[in-house]
């Protein structure tokens, strides 16, 4: 029994333009921060929504589940 060996080749790597990547950076960064403030600071009484607990009772037990207290 005999195995052929493929070829070897080196993928080419992407590149991007400096600016195009600090877009992406940047709308990275946004989302982040944004799901972090929704899921582990948003607790109703400092909410950028007022005092309403609907986005905090949604996330509840994501919150506890990723180890941020909120009792």
């Amino acid at each position: 029994m005999t195995s052929v060996a493929a070829p070897t080749t080196r993928p080419t790597p992407v590149v991007l333009p400096a600016t195009k990547a600090a877009l992406w950076l940047t709308g990275t960064a946004i989302i982040a921060l944004a799901l972090y403030y929704f899921i582990g600071v948003d607790q109703g009484t400092v909410s950028v929504f007022g005092s309403d607990m609907h986005l905090h009772e949604f996330v509840h037990d994501a919150r506890h589940l990723l180890g941020f207290p909120c009792h």
